[in-house]
């Protein structure tokens, strides 16, 4: 007997959850790991946001809410929008999901159709592409090299649009990159999406809070009002407030699309937990210094990568205009003498994957293979950790390509 769907032959488990497991599971025999994987802040959720938590048990919200969020907190999203990027929505043009993964889920299933495609620049998300062909669709991945910052570029925009070109994913601050769409860059996009009338842009915003180098954030719809109807915003709390486990997303569209999606959501979870909506709730209106003080982190953070790996003639990684992950490009370290070695002994094809497997089990450090990201010419590594773990897996990581040169 057959226990799994057809459907399944297409996706595969979380990468980034299976390295975070792997690297758990070995903590946890003694072995002195250190996690580049997590797509997480290590921060704590803010004290008035857990007491908000609290507040809610207390008072006795724990029933069901409607389906797409409470009142209060679409509410307080419509605010977010236009307090902080001068969008005006309304709440029924608002949706509040179990985290931005299902949000996007949603978006998919109720908006594609079998066949249709959506166009994916790479290094992309790893669920991004899985999610399009659960739903039916068929990713279209354009691999957007390091020398151009692992962003999409207008011509091979125009390239990949066929009449079966159903959406475009854009994702900045990018995972797993940390790329940043400057404004001009996007205006060379929008250039060629206006042409293309019938495609929707899912701007997906989740690390907006967190950009260095004093960027301020833009998005298309924040520059072109006549777009609006086109351009579906993916946000939540998970980054941006280290509310990752409370698992609170919210997006932002055409109000049919969100009542589809609401459908969809009725079907399968439901409303998301009433305790996290009343967290949600606190960060948005609460206090935002907070938001403030984890960003300045993550770019120290920063920094102290991009000055370690400047010791590594080898790899080349230009720094991250946000979100907290770098992507080194890794071609040289794959030419050098130990690393042929490697890939020669191991059945994997692979680069990245055999990259990251010897990281892990011969210096004790854990990275996401870019293979997981469509870009297997280097490794996802998340400086969401502390100052010293941070800097003794920087330490391990170089020491292992110094040893690949012999």
């Amino acid at each position: 007997m057959n226990y799994t769907a057809q459907r399944l032959t297409v996706v595969e488990p979380s990468p980034t959850l299976a390295i975070t497991a792997k690297a758990a599971e070995l903590k946890a025999a003694g072995r002195d790991i250190i996690g580049f994987g997590a797509g997480e802040p290590d921060f704590d959720t803010p004290e008035h946001i857990k007491e908000a938590a609290r507040k809610a048990m207390a008072s006795g919200q724990t029933k069901y809410t409607p389906v797409g969020g409470t009142a209060a907190l679409k509410k307080a999203v419509v605010t977010k929008f236009e307090r902080e990027n001068k969008l005006k929505y309304e709440p029924k043009e608002v949706i509040v999901g179990t985290g931005g993964k299902q949000v996007l889920f949603n978006l998919f299933l109720a908006y594609l159709n079998p066949g249709e495609e959506v166009i994916i620049p790479a290094p992309y998300w790893v669920s991004y592409a899985d999610i399009v062909r659960l739903a039916g669709g068929v990713p279209i991945i354009i691999d957007c090299p390091a020398t151009n910052d692992y962003l999409l570029q207008p011509e091979q925009l125009e390239a990949a649009l066929t009449p079966r070109t159903r959406a475009v994913i854009l994702c900045s601050p990018s995972n797993p990159t940390g790329s940043v769409y400057s404004e001009s860059q996007l205006r060379a996009l929008a250039a060629v999406l206006l042409k293309a009338p019938n495609v929707l842009i899912i701007s997906d915003d989740i690390y907006e809070h967190i950009l260095f180098g004093g960027r301020k954030f833009i998005n298309l719809a924040m520059m072109y009002p006549e777009l609006r109807d086109r351009i579906f915003i993916a946000s939540g709390v998970s980054k941006s407030y280290s509310m990752t486990g409370w698992r609170i997303g919210f997006g932002a569209g055409h109000r049919d699309l969100i009542e589809a999606m609401e459908t969809i959501q009725s079907q399968s979870t439901s409303n998301p937990s009433s305790i996290s909506q009343a967290a949600a709730l606190e960060a948005l209106n609460g206090p935002q210094d907070c938001v403030e003080q984890m960003r300045q982190a993550f770019e120290r953070r920063m920094n102290i990568v991009m000055a370690s790996f400047a010791q590594v003639p080898e790899i080349f990684l230009a720094a991250p205009g946000g979100a907290f992950y770098v992507f080194p490009e890794l071609s040289k370290v794959y030419a050098l003498p130990g690393f042929k070695r490697l890939l020669a002994e191991s059945a994997d094809s692979s680069k990245s994957r055999v990259f990251a497997a010897h990281l892990l089990s011969k210096y004790d450090v854990a990275v996401v293979p870019g293979i997981a990201f469509g870009a297997d010419a280097g490794v996802r590594i998340s400086f969401a950790l502390g100052d010293e773990a941070l800097t003794k897996g920087l330490d391990r990581i170089k020491q292992m390509v110094s040893d690949l040169r012999a």
